[in-house]
């Protein structure tokens, strides 16, 4: 069989033998849309030079260097995030995508802002997750003002110059949970809700959908005021551990924030009888979420697809840096999904 010349791919992908030429030797600017034209005849006739062809294609992408600021480097959600958005710019598939990756362990308004500031300066754009504050708003202004866009994710922000958001829709999210828990309950008793801090949109939302819908379909049943454990296992034990004491109709949790684990801790320690009569809702899964779908004592846990948000993340923020200065806010929601012990 004749090996496919340059005059075969020319004349099979619709450009001139110069076209080729420029795109084998690498001696001059071809448009993307057309390199790509030409590695896909190449596929098709099966060209000798089809690894030059994928070369310089790889090579003719645009380079970004999009910054990712997580919180608490010892919380494993935030842990399993960086990982998949490593993995997703690594493979990402029409640009050469750099992720700096970081962590602030010290959450306080001055802390985030510093840091948001130091990462900026290296990048294109900037996703962050962190609680509403009018100093991360300035901060955000500030980054706008050199040219940086700034995408919210998991929990939205007020700032007016933010770039976007990329998250699932929060008010959905507690009224599901609502539901589950209130379906999953039968008679009267009270349901205590666990926040990790009052400024987190996506934690505020949810803890006021998740009691619009009991008012609305569950009035026999009373949800407690919102327990603030500052995502720290050991508050989230001492809360149910004391809740647990003075109420000894508790029938639900819904643990928004962090504090699983400290959650699970008081639950075990309670007798069997106690136990079977609590149904425990939380956000996302971990090792210890797992765990305890396993165990029976999570009822369900709703949660950020990572994959698909890290994807919709980098996208949102690719197309934040192409509008430039454009006004337009982009709101990437992206569905939850409902993990329980039957599909864990």
């Amino acid at each position: 069989m004749r090996r496919p010349t340059i005059a075969d791919l020319a004349q099979a992908s619709g450009v001139s033998i110069a076209t080729i030429n420029r795109l084998l030797h690498g001696t001059a600017q071809v448009r993307q849309d057309t390199a790509e034209r030409v590695r896909k005849a190449a596929e098709e006739i099966q060209f000798y030079g089809l690894g030059t062809l994928l070369d310089r294609e790889k090579n003719a992408l645009p380079r970004y260097r999009l910054g990712f600021l997580l919180q608490q480097s010892n919380r494993e959600i935030y842990r399993l995030f960086a990982t998949s958005i490593a993995d997703t710019a690594r493979h990402w598939h029409d640009a050469h995508i750099h992720a700096n990756i970081d962590f602030v362990d010290d959450l306080s308004p001055q802390s985030i802002s510093d840091a948001m500031l130091r990462i900026g300066i290296q990048v294109d754009a900037l996703a962050v997750v962190c609680a509403d504050h009018p100093q991360i708003s300035q901060t955000i202004n500030t980054l706008r003002e050199r040219g940086v866009p700034v995408i919210a994710f998991i929990t939205d922000l007020s700032a007016s110059n933010k770039a976007g958001y990329v998250g699932t829709d929060n008010w959905k999210l507690g009224r599901t949970a609502a539901y589950l828990i209130a379906n999953m309950v039968s008679g009267s008793g009270k349901i205590a809700t666990f926040i990790g801090n009052h400024r987190y949109q996506c934690q505020d939302i949810s803890d006021a959908s998740f009691r619009s819908y009991i008012r609305e379909h569950a009035s026999h049943m009373t949800v407690l005021d919102a327990c603030l454990t500052h995502e720290e296992a050991n508050a989230a034990h001492d809360i149910v551990d004391e809740l647990l004491s003075t109420e000894p109709d508790l029938v639900g949790l819904y643990v928004i924030g962090g504090g699983i684990s400290g959650v699970l801790r008081a639950i075990r320690e309670l007798p069997d009888e106690r136990r079977a009569k609590i149904r425990i809702v939380c956000r996302d899964v971990g090792t210890e979420a797992r765990k305890g779908l396993n165990e029976g004592l999570i009822a369900a846990a709703l949660c950020h697809p990572r994959d698909r948000t890290s994807h919709e993340l980098i996208d949102a923020m690719l197309e934040a840096i192409g509008q430039g200065q454009q006004s337009s806010i982009i709101q990437r929601v992206v569905p939850f999904e409902i993990i329980t012990p039957e599909n864990v």
